[in-house]
C-alpha cells in the first residue's frame, strides 16, 4: 500500500517536511505523545538507532500527535530533552488518523518506492522493528 503523502511543520524548528521529498529513501515514522509511558521507553531506543543510521539512505522522523497532548509545551520540552531526530507536529490527529494508528507509539516503515512495508503498534518489540528495517536495507 502506498504511504499517504503529507506535509507537516517541524515542532522545534522552522519549515515543513513533505514525505514525497524522500522518495528513494527508507522512511521511519514514529507517532508519539509526551505523556505516554511506552513512548518514554521506545523513543530513547529510536534515538540510538537514529544516531547510527546513514541519513542518505534512511530518513527517520518522529511525529508528535498534538491532538493527544495534554498541553502545548509538553511535546517541545520532551523533544528538547530527549530527541535529536527531526520531530514533526501533527495537525491534531490528522496524519495519525490517515495512517490508521490505534495508539502511541506507532512506528511505520516506508520503503524506497513509498510503500508501507510494515506498521507496528504500541506493543511491538523493538527488535521486530530492527529486523524489518534490515529487510529494507538488503
Amino acid at each position: 500500500m502506498l504511504a499517504p503523502n503529507f506535509t507537516l511543520p517541524y515542532l522545534n524548528q522552522e519549515g515543513h517536511y513533505t514525505l514525497s521529498e524522500d522518495l528513494g529513501k527508507i522512511v521511519i515514522l514514529t507517532y508519539w505523545a509526551s505523556w505516554c509511558p511506552d513512548c518514554s521507553v521506545d523513543l530513547p531506543k529510536k534515538e540510538q538507532l537514529y544516531q547510527s543510521l546513514d541519513h542518505q539512505e534512511v530518513k527517520m522522523l518522529t511525529v508528535n500527535v498534538t491532538g493527544r497532548e495534554r498541553n502545548d509545551s509538553a511535546a517541545k520540552q520532551f523533544t528538547n530533552k530527549y530527541l535529536t531526530q527531526p520531530t514533526l507536529a501533527d495537525k491534531g490527529t490528522e496524519i495519525y488518523d490517515l495512517y490508521k494508528c490505534k495508539g502511541v507509539p506507532t512506528t511505520v516503515l516506508i520503503d524506497k518506492k513509498g510503500n508501507i512495508h510494515k506498521q507496528f503498534d504500541d506493543q511491538a518489540d523493538f527488535m521486530q522493528i530492527i529486523a524489518s528495517l534490515g529487510e529494507l536495507l538488503r
